[in-house]
């Protein structure tokens, strides 16, 4: 595990510890790097369902009120085999581009590594005059 990627998991653990998850009990925690820095996020859940907040759509509102706007890589842990919702597969191709490393965790460092790609090959993308429409 290179040098990035330790730093990111010990930051999603550490923000998967204070998750709000008294619905599904399943605590999420999102690291990822922009400019350098670390952002964390963690699910928030609400009796208003969906009105809560995933983990990565919370480390990335932490990065934009920061100010910072690209994603350079991304760490989210949770149990067993958790792999970022479609909307935050989407919200994360927003920020970072489709050779971005993502890799999704267990806490106990079992890891799987792949590019947002391979999670989301066809996002949506804002649209130009010159692209046309769908």
């Amino acid at each position: 595990m290179d040098e990035v990627t330790k730093k990111l998991f010990a930051a999603a653990c550490a923000a998967r510890g204070n998750a709000h998850a008294p619905y599904s009990n399943f605590p999420v925690g999102a690291a990822l790097v922009a400019g350098g820095k670390v952002y964390r996020g963690c699910n928030v859940e609400n009796a208003a369902y969906p009105q809560g907040l995933c983990a990565e759509a919370a480390a990335i509102a932490a990065m934009v009120a920061g100010g910072a706007t690209r994603i350079e890589a991304m760490v989210v842990v949770g149990d067993g085999d958790c792999v970022p919702c479609g909307g935050c597969l989407q919200k994360i191709s927003e920020f970072a581009d489709a050779e971005m490393p993502l890799t999704v965790a267990t806490p106990e460092g079992k890891m799987r590594r792949l590019r947002l790609r391979d999670f989301l090959p066809l996002p949506f993308a804002k649209q130009t005059e010159a692209d046309g429409a769908c």
